[in-house]
């Protein structure tokens, strides 16, 4: 691909608005098409961003030779069908996390993406945040010791919003665990790979939906102390310590604008600020991967999304978290 690199966006609320404002600050891509089930609403959208092209449904901009690469910005449902379908067309996809409800679904993604030869990449920004990649170097290269501990926490209160938003209907996957409490668990993955053993327990909205979980990650030689809640807020700074200091990921962990370092009683911060609100760095790395012609990320593989789905499905199965469509299916 030596062209600027054609984005299409499906699904228009909050998240792509968000999306689209931080593509214009990357070089070498373009926002040229946009889709929503109301013409007028992808009318109203592409006008503010400056989009060529216009579609009234999700598969029309499949099919447009305009878009090189779709974004999908719907509901977590929604997510593997659309992204399916968008990669039998031929497009490369970034879809927002969770990339599927369970495994299942993530590794029935892969498949389309590989039989279909497209990049398929999950929008999970915070990996390429500076501040959590340089906290990630800085333990790599043995700065605060071995790590022993993490705590990581993300939460804001959601309880007051219609019974139908997404985030309290369980039949749109709701609840705290797949939209934030993923990246608590991305955290510590990040840093110490995969759990021996998984505690969590849960408590529930009258809708049904998880609305605040409590997670323990057991490791050979560290735990990770995890929490993720829609019915409170939480200071949301995530502590990295290890046996020579820690590191502080300042508040809101998950889009930091910057760290600090703890050592032998002293405190030193440091600013990062992000390009953008910080989906500039998924952006550039999307496009990156389709002008070097890689169909998946080494920063974040399709391993990491499968192993992410995993740990996710596993702290659900503790807590008895369970969405309507999955019990139809045991069934």
């Amino acid at each position: 691909m030596t062209q600027a690199v054609r984005w299409g966006i499906v699904g228009l609320g909050s998240i792509a608005h968000t999306f689209a404002k931080d593509l214009a600050l990357v070089s070498g891509g373009t926002l040229t098409a946009v889709a929503s089930r109301s013409i007028d609403k992808a009318k109203e959208f592409a006008n503010e961003y400056g989009a060529a092209h216009t579609f009234d449904s999700y598969d029309a901009l499949f099919e447009s030779n305009e878009v090189d690469v779709v974004y999908i910005a719907t509901p977590h449902t929604s997510h593997e069908v659309l992204s399916e379908r968008a990669m039998e067309k031929g497009k490369h996809v970034l879809c927002e996390k969770p990339m599927g409800v369970n495994p299942e679904q993530v590794a029935r993604m892969i498949a389309v993406a590989e039989k279909n030869q497209v990049f398929l990449m999950e929008a999970l920004w915070s990996r390429f945040n500076p501040s959590i990649q340089k906290a990630r170097q800085l333990v790599q290269n043995g700065e605060i010791g071995s790590i022993g501990f993490i705590h990581a926490d993300f939460a804001f209160y959601a309880l007051g919003r219609d019974a139908e938003n997404r985030l309290l209907n369980p039949n749109l996957a709701g609840g705290s665990l797949l939209d934030i409490g993923i990246y608590p668990i991305f955290l510590s993955y990040l840093f110490l790979g995969i759990p021996k053993k998984i505690q969590a327990s849960s408590h529930f909205y009258k809708t049904g939906v998880e609305m605040q979980t409590s997670m323990i990650f057991e490791y050979e030689n560290a735990q990770a102390i995890l929490y993720s809640g829609l019915n409170s807020k939480s200071e949301m700074k995530a502590e990295i310590s290890g046996s020579e200091g820690s590191i502080f990921l300042h508040p809101r962990w998950h889009e930091a604008q910057g760290y600090t370092i703890e050592k032998e009683g002293e405190l030193i911060d440091y600013g990062l600020p992000t390009h953008g609100r910080g989906y500039t760095y998924e952006i550039e790395e999307v496009q990156d991967c389709l002008i070097s012609g890689q169909l998946q990320s080494n920063i974040w593989s399709h391993q990491n999304s499968k192993d992410l789905a995993r740990l996710l499905y596993e702290v659900r199965q503790k807590s008895g978290v369970i969405f309507p469509f999955e019990e139809q299916k045991q069934a």
